[in-house]
């Protein structure tokens, strides 16, 4: 009686649970709907122009104090200011117009065409895209909100800095809202310039022009393919319009071809095994936010590509080489987990980390099914917020012991406390620790890897207990056992100020708010992936029939 009197009371908390989470999301809803319904496509208009506008008025702050003649105003504070009001801004209305978006239609809202000259780009979200234009405006944030005027960026000034971030924040909001092949690849590569400058002139290490080098020449390489195809399509169709394409039946070997070759250029971006070389290498020689922006943002230019342009165009071209992409999706896995317990430097860990996450997405998308999709989706939302805030935490701590290497950590617990709680909670998020967005998010991936092959589910759930052996195990080295002597400064070292805190607390609140209340961001997702799934399947049986 005790037991079925629990597992009814942990049933009836799950129930009201979903219905308190549903009945808000419906209440903000129809207060957002009403009004903006109209007004959708020039609120995402002027979202997409607002980080161009923070970038001339960042530049124009620069000259206040000769402007003013006023030599004791600071610079940084101003330009720091200026940024974070309008990175600031750019986070809340995104996250109104996610609230804005009716839920019950599947297609694209918020649609508009740009038009200059004889160019027509169109440009329009939905649930997917808005998610992680969300994300976006919330790392840049974060990314602003972690610059100190005592931060050293190699040969950067922070006023260079602030102008990088802003760029990146403009590129991938448009690579994730606009509706155009050509487009697309635009925005995609132009998210290439400001990380490369980021890494080369902003790193610390000799590594740098390498690491640098190695992110570009991977990206740009693999892109090539994706570049050619787009013309091939322009040349053939007459158009790279997405909505144009979609009502398009392409031909079997069609299929084959373009998703093959657009899938290299996605593959160098998540990174897939054998193009993963160049993240390890980049994040270790990144500085902080170069890290959190990477792993964060850049590394889901790749996954959004596979979902919203390989998988409902080429639906049979990726049934087709499902076998072969899985094949290197379990050796990705499989090294990197392997690797990642090797590692010596804390920031390898974590990069290696992500390579097994984004390869189970990747693995998921395989699957065609509509659990695995909204597991996709969901586990690159979570991967975002935690992976950022885990390099976030690896900023922290190299702040004060000017090293990375783990041998010299131990005992950190005992001298920073309350970061060691904050870095335990992202640990525990990592291995994908229930109440945690990543504990849904696999789960519902492994779901439907299983449901398609179950040799497949086995292999890919032992990433699971090797990510946990690693995580635990590096958490254990940086924060408990004895303080190393290697330095007498270690006991006078300060546990996380102010701002360090914002930044951790709001990541601590987004990793709660997408694990618990997972059923109203589902709801929002399935909507989108359900008509994915359905188009994808229609498109595979009458490519087979014809076929045969």
């Amino acid at each position: 009686m005790t037991k079925l009197f629990n597992l009814n009371k942990s049933m009836s908390f799950i129930f009201i649970n979903n219905i308190i989470s549903r009945n808000v999301t419906e209440f903000f809803q129809q207060i957002l709907q009403v009004p903006f319904t109209k007004i959708l496509p020039s609120f995402l208009g002027l979202n997409l122009i607002l980080p161009l506008i923070g970038i001339l008025l960042v530049s124009f702050s620069a000259g206040i104090p000769n402007i003013l003649k006023n030599k004791t105003l600071n610079n940084f504070k101003i330009q720091h200011k200026v940024a974070l009001w309008f990175t600031g801004i750019l986070f809340l209305s995104s996250l109104i117009l996610l609230l804005a978006l009716n839920k019950k239609i599947a297609g694209f809202q918020a649609t508009f065409l740009f038009s200059f000259w004889n160019i027509n780009v169109l440009f329009g979200v939905d649930f997917i895209s808005m998610s992680l234009i969300v994300l976006t405006n919330l790392f840049i944030y974060l990314c602003v909100l972690s610059l100190r005027s005592s931060d050293i960026y190699g040969k950067y000034t922070l006023y260079e800095i602030l102008i990088l971030l802003l760029f990146i924040q403009w590129g991938l909001l448009c690579a994730f809202s606009v509706l155009d092949l050509l487009g697309f690849f635009i925005f995609f590569e132009a998210t290439l310039v400001p990380i490369f400058l980021i890494i080369l002139r902003g790193g610390s290490r000799e590594r740098k022009a390498r690491a640098s080098f190695l992110i570009a020449l991977y990206t740009l390489l693999g892109s090539i393919f994706m570049l050619f195809n787009i013309i091939y399509i322009l040349n053939k169709f007459g158009s790279t319009n997405y909505i144009y394409l979609l009502s398009l039946k392409f031909s079997a070997t069609d299929q084959k071809i373009l998703w093959l070759t657009f899938f290299l250029a996605f593959a160098a971006k998540i990174p897939v095994f054998p193009f993963h070389i160049w993240l390890p290498e980049a994040h270790v020689e990144a500085p902080t936010i170069g890290s959190v922006i990477l792993a964060a943002l850049l590394l889901k230019l790749g996954i959004y590509g596979l979902i919203r342009f390989g998988l409902p165009l080429f639906p049979y071209g990726q049934e087709y080489f499902k076998h072969i992409i899985a094949t290197l999706t379990i050796c990705s896995f499989t090294y990197t987990n392997f690797a990642a317990i090797r590692q010596v430097d804390i920031k390898k860990v974590i990069a290696y980390s992500s390579v097994v996450h984004m390869n189970l997405i990747v693995l998921g998308i395989l699957c065609i099914s509509v659990e695995s999709l909204d597991g996709a989706i969901y586990q690159m939302i979570a991967h975002g917020i935690v992976s950022g805030a885990l390099f976030f935490c690896i900023g922290i701590i190299y702040e004060r012991y000017a090293t990375r290497f783990i041998w010299y950590y131990g005992g950190v617990a005992f001298i920073l406390p309350l970061y060691s709680i904050f870095f335990l909670i992202f640990t525990l998020a990592n291995i994908s620790f229930p109440t945690s967005s990543n504990f849904i998010g696999e789960m519902l991936l492994f779901l439907g890897i299983f449901r398609d092959n179950f040799i497949l589910g086995t292999i890919a759930s032992l990433s699971m207990f090797w990510g946990a052996i690693y995580s635990v195990w590096t958490y254990n080295r940086v924060c408990f056992g004895n303080i190393k002597t290697f330095s007498t400064k270690a006991l006078k070292f300060s546990d996380i100020d102010k701002q360090d805190f914002s930044i951790l607390i709001l990541l601590v609140f987004f990793l709660m708010l997408t694990g618990v209340y997972s059923s109203s961001i589902l709801d929002y997702i399935s909507v989108n992936t359900t008509l994915i799934i359905n188009r994808s399947i229609y498109i595979i049986e009458e490519t087979t029939k014809i076929l045969n």
